[in-house]
């Protein structure tokens, strides 16, 4: 009887190479293989064969390492190129982005608020028609009395300053001092100041004591503090530097714009007015640049009413 052959046993390194141990490394080198940098496959092949220590790791595996071909490592080359020059791509682009966003000027966002708050009134105005309702009416019911009577007095007081003309000296100096005391601030501060100096008390008690006004003495510092024509107080009051400064710096302002003022002189070199607009009025004396050598002797024939 032919005698059954008995089960060889796996040799060592096919057991070794089975262990969780083993596939870890594997895995390991798998993962350096791909990060180390692409090297010639004849420094690859004098790596293997003359590292000792390589040789002792890998026994255990007897070859099962995959090796990675020119082939894989000419892809993963050409992948890490791609990716470059999406990024260099990508970079370019925030960097032309930052560029156009660092020219938009505050006043380009100031006109392209402004078109925005129109294009908001045209569609409240076009939806207000499709409901029938008044927009104007709807919107007066927002505001108050007291913003309905200020901006009365805002409007009069430009339809007033809106009359430029010249009626008489009177009226002149007036407007020059309205215009003026836009320019002035009250230093409410100073005043406190000369409240309490005036009154002779401290800044905790001034208004108190004076808005009492129960003695002499604080009826006589009240004269002495708002004075009319018929006072004879007068010349002890000394202003600050800044109030100095703040006239002088007036002052100067008022003297370039009296040198820099120029009166508009209507048609005192132009003649007669021969055109509707500024437009025409370029457009005639083109014209009259090539045409008045031929014209001029007819227009004055028709303007002595001798022409034929």
């Amino acid at each position: 009887m032919p005698s059954r052959k008995s089960k060889q046993p796996k040799p060592a390194a096919l057991e070794a190479s089975e262990t969780p141990e083993s596939a870890a490394e594997v895995a390991v080198e798998e993962h350096i293989a791909d990060v180390e940098p692409v090297e010639t496959a004849e420094g690859d092949d004098e790596a293997s064969e003359g590292s000792p220590k390589a040789g002792s790791e890998d026994g255990g595996s007897g070859g099962a390492t995959p090796k990675i071909t020119m082939d894989e490592r000419a892809a993963k080359m050409a992948e890490l190129r791609a990716k470059m020059r999406d990024s260099t791509a990508a970079n370019r682009k925030d960097l032309i982005a930052e560029h156009n966003k660092s020219k938009y000027s505050a006043k380009e966002a100031a006109r392209n608020e402004k078109q925005r708050r129109l294009a908001e009134t045209l569609r409240e105005a076009v939806d207000a028609e499709d409901r029938g309702e008044d927009l104007e009416r709807r919107k007066n019911w927002e505001y108050s009395i007291e913003e309905n009577d200020e901006w009365e007095k805002r409007k009069a007081r430009k339809e007033r300053r809106a009359d430029f003309q010249f009626h008489d000296d009177a009226h002149a100096a007036r407007r020059k001092y309205k215009k003026d005391l836009d320019l002035i601030k009250p230093d409410l501060a100073a005043y406190q100041a000369q409240k309490e100096a005036a009154l002779g008390l401290g800044s905790s008690s001034a208004v108190q004591s004076f808005s009492s006004g129960s003695t002499s003495n604080a009826l006589t510092a009240s004269e002495h503090l708002y004075r009319d024509a018929n006072s004879l107080l007068y010349g002890d009051n000394k202003p600050s530097e800044e109030a100095i400064d703040r006239v002088v710096s007036k002052l100067n302002l008022d003297i370039d714009k009296r040198a820099k003022f120029s009166r508009k002189r209507t048609n005192e070199e132009e003649g007669d007015i021969t055109y509707i607009n500024e437009r025409n009025r370029v457009f005639n004396k083109k014209i009259a640049r090539f045409y008045d050598k031929y014209t001029a002797e007819t227009r004055a024939s028709f303007e002595r009413g001798t022409a034929i």
